[in-house]
C-alpha cells in the first residue's frame, strides 16, 4: 500500500530533475519542446511527496503514445490520460514512486497553470509556507489514503491557482 508522507526538502530534488529532463529529451527528440520541474519538489525548502514532478510540452500529445516502450525501458508506466483529456501521465514506481511525468500538447492551458503555480510559490512564501503547512497536516490524517489527501489539498490549491494565474499574467505583461 503506498503511503502517504511529506518529507522535508531535499537538496538532491533540482539534480533528480536535470538527469531525468535529459533521459526525457533523448527519447522524444524533435517532438519535444519544453520539459520543466513542477510540483511541490521544484519549490526551495518546501516539503513534499519525494516525487519529482515533470510538465513535458510537446508537438503532438498523440505522437507521445509512441514511445511507452522507451518509457518502459526508463522504468516508467504509461497510464494515459489518467483523469486529465490531452495529457499522457507516465510514473516511475507503483508503491514507491519517484517520478511523475505530466505530458501536454504545446497551448494546452494545463501548461500555463502549472508554470504560473510553481513561479507564484516560489515568490509568494507566505502561501508556500501554508500550503506546506497543509500538506504536512493531511499526510498525517490520511497516511494510507492518497485519494483523501488529494481531496483535502483541493480547494486550497484551486485558491492558490486563481492568485496564481492573476499574479503571473499581470508579472508577465
Amino acid at each position: 500500500m503506498r503511503k502517504v508522507q511529506v518529507v522535508p526538502y531535499q537538496k538532491d530534488w533540482p539534480d533528480a530533475f536535470y538527469r531525468e529532463r535529459e533521459n526525457i529529451q533523448q527519447i522524444l527528440g524533435e517532438q519535444c519542446i519544453r520539459v520543466s520541474h513542477i510540483g511541490s519538489t521544484a519549490i526551495p525548502e518546501m516539503a513534499a511527496k519525494p516525487v519529482i514532478d515533470i510538465l513535458v510540452e510537446v508537438v503532438d500529445i498523440n505522437e507521445t503514445d509512441q514511445y511507452n516502450d522507451l518509457f518502459a525501458k526508463l522504468g516508467y508506466i504509461a497510464c494515459g490520460e489518467n483523469g486529465i483529456p490531452g495529457r499522457r501521465f507516465f510514473m516511475k514506481g507503483v508503491d514507491d514512486r519517484t517520478h511523475h511525468i505530466h505530458t501536454f500538447q504545446t497551448g494546452d492551458p494545463h501548461i500555463f497553470r502549472h508554470l504560473a503555480f510553481r513561479v507564484y510559490l516560489i515568490h509568494h512564501a507566505e502561501d508556500a509556507s501554508r500550503y506546506m503547512k497543509q500538506k504536512q497536516v493531511l499526510a498525517q490524517l490520511y497516511p494510507y489514503n492518497i485519494n483523501q489527501y488529494i481531496k483535502g489539498k483541493d480547494g486550497f490549491i484551486k485558491e492558490l491557482e486563481k492568485k496564481a494565474l492573476a499574479w503571473y499574467k499581470n508579472r508577465n505583461r
